[in-house]
C-alpha cells in the first residue's frame, strides 16, 4: 500500500492539502484512508464532512479517521497496572482508576504512530494519507520509533534475556522480586511494534510531501525539513507550494509576488517536484474547493533513499559512504565515531546510525560535503581487513 506523509509549517495549510490529496486519490479510483491527529477536526471541515475517532466514510472510496489518543492511553496504562500489580503493591503505589487517567505529553504522537502502523498493514485500502503535525514536531515524531528502539536495546539488551531462568533464584537469594518475565515480554512487544512502524516509514512505497507558502519563512522551513528528512533516510516526493498568489495581483501585491517568485525559483532547484497550488481567496471548504486546488494525484513509487558505499580502495585506498543531505551547511555538520555507530549532527538534527558491516573494519579518514551529499571516507584497518590473496 502507498503511504503519503504530509507535513509543513504551522498555518501552511498542510491539513487542507492532506484532505485534497486524499479526495483526489479517491476520485482516481484508489481506496483511500485519511489519517489525522488534529483534534479540531480540520480535515472534516475541509472535506465538508465530520471525521470522528472511528473510521468513517467521508466520500466515495474515502475514509477519514482521527485516533482517540486518550482512550488508547487509558487502555495501555490499565493493562500495564494489571501486569505489574505485584511490583506496584511492593512499592506501595496507589493505582489510579481508568476514569481518572488522562494522557501524558507524547500520548497523541504514539497513538498516531500506532494507527499509522495498523492502517498500513490493513488490506482494506490502497492508499494511506497521513496528516502529520506541523514542523518540527513531525520530524521528532518520525524519529521516535528508531530512537525508542535504541533506548530499549540499551536498557534491556536482548542478549541478556537468556538469563531469565535465573531470576527466580536470584530473587529468593536477594529477598526481593527480580524483574519479572512480563517486563521482557513487554519490551519485546514494544520493540516489535516500533519495528513495524519503522518498516512502514522505510518502505519504498512511503513518501513525504512538504507543504509551505512561498516566501522567506517558508523557504527556511523547507530547507530545514528537507535536511531533517534526508538525515532520517525519508524520501521527499514533492513540495506543495500552497496559496500561490496570481501574477496579475496589482501594485499592492508586488512585494509579496517578488518574495513568492524568489522562493519558487529556489525550490525548483531542489531534487523533488514543485507543485504550485493557487490561493482561492478563501479557506477551502467542501469537495469543490478541494478539487479546485488541483493537488497532484498518486505517483508511482520512486526509488528508495539509499546511502551507498563505493569501493575506491584500488584508486585512493578508501571506501566512501555517500549520504544525501540536501540543504546541509558545512559549518553545521559534525561526525563522531563510536564503536560500530556514527553520530551525525546536521544543523539542529542528530542521528545515530549503525555502520555498514564493511565500514566497521575501517577507520574514518575524512569527510566532505559536495553538491548536497556528505561523503565520508573510510580507510581499511590492516588489523581487521583481509589481506589480498588471503
Amino acid at each position: 500500500m502507498r503511504t503519503i506523509l504530509i507535513t509543513g509549517p504551522g498555518g501552511s495549510g498542510r491539513t487542507t492539502i492532506a484532505a485534497a490529496t486524499a479526495l483526489t486519490a479517491a476520485r482516481e479510483g484508489h481506496r483511500t484512508l485519511l489519517l489525522s491527529a488534529d483534534r479540531t477536526d480540520t480535515p472534516g471541515t475541509a472535506l465538508g464532512a465530520a471525521t470522528g475517532t472511528d473510521p468513517a466514510g467521508a466520500a466515495e472510496r474515502l475514509t477519514a479517521w482521527r485516533p482517540d489518543a486518550a482512550a488508547r492511553f487509558r487502555e495501555d496504562l490499565t493493562a500495564f497496572q494489571t501486569r505489574a500489580a505485584s511490583l506496584l503493591d511492593l512499592l506501595g503505589a496507589a493505582r489510579p482508576d481508568a476514569e481518572e487517567i488522562t494522557p501524558l505529553p507524547g500520548a497523541e504522537e504514539l497513538s498516531l504512530l500506532r494507527a499509522l502502523r495498523d492502517a498500513a498493514l490493513s488490506e482494506r485500502h490502497d492508499l494511506l494519507v497521513v496528516d502529520l503535525p506541523p514542523l518540527p514536531q513531525s520530524l521528532a515524531l518520525l524519529a521516535l520509533p528508531e530512537e525508542l528502539r535504541r533506548y530499549l536495546r540499551r536498557l534491556l539488551p536482548p542478549e541478556r534475556q537468556a538469563a531469565r531462568a535465573l531470576r527466580p533464584v536470584l530473587g529468593k537469594l536477594a529477598g526481593v522480586p527480580m524483574p519479572a518475565e512480563w517486563l521482557y515480554e513487554t519490551a519485546a512487544r514494544w520493540d516489535a511494534e516500533l519495528a513495524a512502524v519503522q518498516a512502514v516509514l522505510a518502505d519504498r512505497d512511503t513518501a513525504v510531501r512538504l507543504v509551505a507558502e512561498p516566501g522567506p519563512a517558508g523557504a527556511d522551513a523547507v530547507r530545514a525539513a528537507g535536511l531533517g528528512l534526508a538525515l532520517r533516510g525519508l524520501r521527499t516526493e514533492s513540495l506543495i507550494a500552497n496559496r500561490v498568489l496570481p501574477e496579475a495581483g496589482g501594485d499592492w501585491l508586488a512585494g509579496l509576488l517578488a518574495q513568492q517568485r524568489k522562493a519558487l525559483d529556489g525550490w525548483r532547484e531542489q531534487p523533488y517536484d514543485v507543485h504550485p497550488v493557487p490561493h482561492l481567496g478563501r479557506d477551502p471548504q467542501g469537495s469543490d474547493d478541494l478539487a479546485a486546488l488541483a493537488v497532484p494525484g498518486v505517483n508511482p513509487a520512486a526509488a528508495p533513499v539509499e546511502w551507498p558505499v563505493t569501493d575506491r580502495t584500488a584508486e585512493d585506498g578508501v571506501l566512501v559512504w555517500h549520504l544525501p543531505l540536501p540543504g546541509a551547511i558545512r559549518e553545521e555538520l559534525d561526525l563522531v565515531r563510536r564503536g560500530d555507530e556514527l553520530l551525525i549532527t546536521a544543523g539542529p538534527f542528530r542521528r545515530i546510525v549503525a555502520l555498514p558491516s564493511a565500514l566497521r573494519r575501517c577507520t574514518v579518514a575524512g569527510a566532505a560535503l559536495r553538491e548536497g551529499e556528505l561523503r565520508i571516507r573510510f580507510a581499511p584497518d590492516p588489523g581487521l581487513w583481509p589481506a589480498a590473496g588471503r
